[in-house]
């Protein structure tokens, strides 16, 4: 059993990433038809990547009310490399009222590109393809901005005063959009905040965005903000608008008040005594400082791994050769291809530590039931939980489960992955065998936000699942890659939402 690891090592292999750079790609639709002939449709897009011949959802839009032609603010970042073809496929689809997950939505159609394309062309204009292939009058448009090195983000709010009432029976129904002025004289959604209801001096929620979007790391770019009053068919009505720079914004950070005149142009001309159709005021500006995954790594920032195997019966008996948990002399099992998949075998103890435990403890154990998982994860959330009240809390946990079926402890575990969301802590599920995995599939959030069985919403995204079966025949590190994809992500949003906070942080090293 002594060639077990090597023989599993060699069988995955590893290859270095090739290099990549950071895209952000910008989302709109044309000429969507409407449901019914009494309302339009509420629009969404989804954005799923290709790996090995499955579509993962990567990310998506906000869902846009009573829109036929909308242009989405949510942007799409995306890694690029040069070396890969990137399949990737946008989906349209028509949210019904007051729901926003997929499940009870309306497919309208999909463009499928490779990622290559997009940047190659700047902008990339295609049909949306309806069930069947077929062409529909609709048609998707996908802008690629490669990203500046600055990763800072700002973060910004607004409320406005007096502004034109728009409406007869009621007040307007005003929200903001932001857009950056590009050097060819086209505009960019930056940003377009929560419509605010029958009220004509609203204050808007803060909103972070990075600098690579609001003004492509140039302090001088104009600005153009204009303000609407919101209708429920989608003709909007303009208030006004003004211009500025991210220089003029920034000096609120010095302690000076910084307002615009809300002009609309039309009453400009035509009304003698037009001063303005109200006021917009900057009411809080800050700098966020980014800091990336290796920089919390070279400062001092240490994984702490554990890993949870599923010794439940449905796995078989280890001594029979058609158990998951079978070990033969020389080729490994599904287990041990998924445990060396994970390029933390290089420290001193690791992987190959795990192996051997696991290889050991086979013949003394006795397989039982049923699958529950969040005795687990309540247990190393408790590790995390203590380190983050720690002076330095310089430790982020990971916690790797292997399991080959259904767990029966669907509402605990969603209950324990909802705390563990505050914490510095990530859950990495890998699927071995052919069970159904719908419920990991809900764990991981393919359809909407997790939430526990009260409805509290995880704080941040910490699950990833990966079906194994999906890699059985796949490229070199395939495995590796796509089980370890967000980490890097998980532990950059814990550690920066920590900066920006009051409570403690890993603390960088000068």
């Amino acid at each position: 059993m002594s060639n077990i690891y090597e023989s599993a090592e060699a069988t995955l292999g590893f290859i270095s990433s090739p290099c990549l750079t950071k895209v952000e790609l910008r989302v709109a639709c044309r000429g969507i038809s409407d449901r019914d002939a009494l309302s339009k449709p509420d629009p969404c897009v989804v954005l799923k990547m290709q790996s090995h011949g499955q579509w993962f959802e990567v990310d998506r839009t906000e869902v846009i009310r009573s829109s036929s032609s909308p242009v989405f603010s949510k942007i799409f970042l995306v890694d690029y490399y040069f070396e890969e073809v990137q399949r990737l496929r946008f989906e349209l689809h028509d949210i019904s009222s007051g729901n926003n997950g997929l499940r009870d939505a309306d497919f309208l159609g999909a463009m499928e590109c490779t990622l290559g394309q997009i940047v190659s062309q700047r902008k990339l204009i295609k049909a949306l393809l309806k069930q069947g292939n077929t062409a529909g009058k609709s048609s998707i448009t996908v802008t690629a901005e490669e990203l500046s090195g600055n990763d800072d983000y700002v973060e910004l709010s607004f409320s406005a005063r007096k502004l034109d009432d728009k409406d007869f029976f009621s007040k307007s129904d005003p929200f903001l959009e932001i857009f950056r002025i590009n050097d060819d004289g086209t505009e960019s959604l930056v940003h377009r905040t929560e419509t605010i209801m029958n009220n004509l001096s609203p204050v808007w929620k803060s909103f972070k965005v990075s600098l690579n979007t609001l003004c492509s790391g140039d302090h001088d770019r104009e600005l153009k903000c204009t303000v609407w009053d919101w209708d429920s068919n989608g003709k909007h009505d303009f208030i006004g608008e003004f211009q500025t720079t991210f220089k003029e914004v920034r000096a609120e950070q010095e302690g000076k008040q910084i307002q615009w005149e809300c002009i609309n142009p039309k009453y400009q001309m035509k009304k003698k005594n037009y001063r303005n159709s109200g006021v917009v005021i900057l009411n809080h500006c800050k700098i966020i400082k980014m800091y990336s995954f290796l920089d919390y790594i070279m400062g001092g920032c240490q994984i702490q791994f554990t890993v949870a195997i599923d010794f439940t019966a449905s796995n078989g008996d280890p001594r029979n050769s058609c158990s998951l948990h079978y070990i033969h002399p020389y080729q490994p099992n599904e287990y041990l291809k998924a445990l060396v998949a994970n390029p933390l075998h290089q420290s001193s103890f690791g992987i190959q530590g795990v192996v051997e435990a696991y290889q050991n403890c086979l013949p003394k154990i006795q397989l039982y039931g049923p699958t529950n998982i969040a005795p687990i994860i309540q247990k190393v959330a408790s590790s995390a939980s203590e380190e983050m009240h720690t002076k330095e809390a310089m430790e982020y946990f990971i916690l790797l489960i292997l399991t080959d079926g259904v767990i029966t402890d669907m509402a605990d575990t969603r209950e324990a992955i909802v705390h563990a969301s505050h914490l510095p802590m990530s859950v990495i599920i890998v699927g071995v065998g052919n069970a159904d995995f719908t419920d990991m599939q809900i764990l991981d959030g393919d359809d909407g936000i997790l939430r526990s069985p009260k409805g509290e919403p995880v704080l941040r995204d910490i699950v990833q699942f990966v079906p194994f079966k999906d890699f059985k025949h796949a490229s070199p590190a395939a495995l590796a890659k796509s089980v370890l994809a967000e980490v890097p992500n998980q532990v950059v949003d814990y550690y920066n939402a920590k900066e920006q906070s009051s409570e403690p942080a890993c603390r960088l090293r000068p």
